[in-house]
């Protein structure tokens, strides 16, 4: 009896999610609306190729709190993205080195800014670069930079907070621009 029961709602189940089909032709006269007998497909970020960070705009001058816009024509990378917005000219960011950063972050699913240390008007400091106390992201993110320098990182889910959010939502793509203000 037990697997009778489970049966019927697996069948229901499958008739359910059949029926939730889309269709490639939309009905004439849609405009997007409630559109009877046939379903229209959207797209969504998920169908999207993924970004590069050449898509991703950044806007504000070097020393200045930068603005993110989080494109809706790419969906999020599935690995780490840098580029380097501006060339450093000073010390080099190594595994080991302590450097003070100014951050902005926006989340990528609903591209808005969730943090930044230049509203707060103190840097942010990363003690032990490659092995600090932040999200992998970071860790592996900033190496390579140099002091002066401003870089554009697109971290996802795997290198971010995964699962867990840590306060954002669960597996989401994070996007920080960095600056490197001192490294020592």
């Amino acid at each position: 009896m037990r697997n009778l029961g489970k049966i019927v709602l697996a069948a229901a189940l499958a008739t359910g999610l059949t029926a939730c089909g889309s269709s490639d032709q939309a009905s004439p006269g849609s405009a997007g609306g409630v559109t009877i007998g046939k379903t229209t497909t959207t797209t969504t970020a998920s169908n999207l190729p993924a970004c590069t960070v050449d898509q991703i705009p950044i806007g504000g001058q070097a020393g200045a709190k930068p603005t993110i816009t989080v494109p809706d024509t790419c969906s999020p990378p599935k690995e780490l993205l840098s580029k380097d917005l501006v060339v450093g000219t000073g010390k080099d960011v190594t595994a080991g080195v302590t450097m003070q950063t100014h951050y902005v972050l926006v989340t990528w699913s609903d591209k808005v800014e969730l943090d930044n240390s230049w509203d707060r008007g103190e840097t942010y400091p990363l003690q032990n670069v490659g092995k600090a106390g932040v999200i992998d992201g970071w860790n592996e993110g900033v190496i390579g930079m140099k002091e002066g320098g401003r870089r554009l990182l697109v971290i996802p889910p795997d290198k971010g907070y995964g699962q867990g959010g840590n306060g954002v939502k669960p597996n989401e793509t994070l996007v920080f621009v960095v600056d490197a203000v001192a490294v020592s």
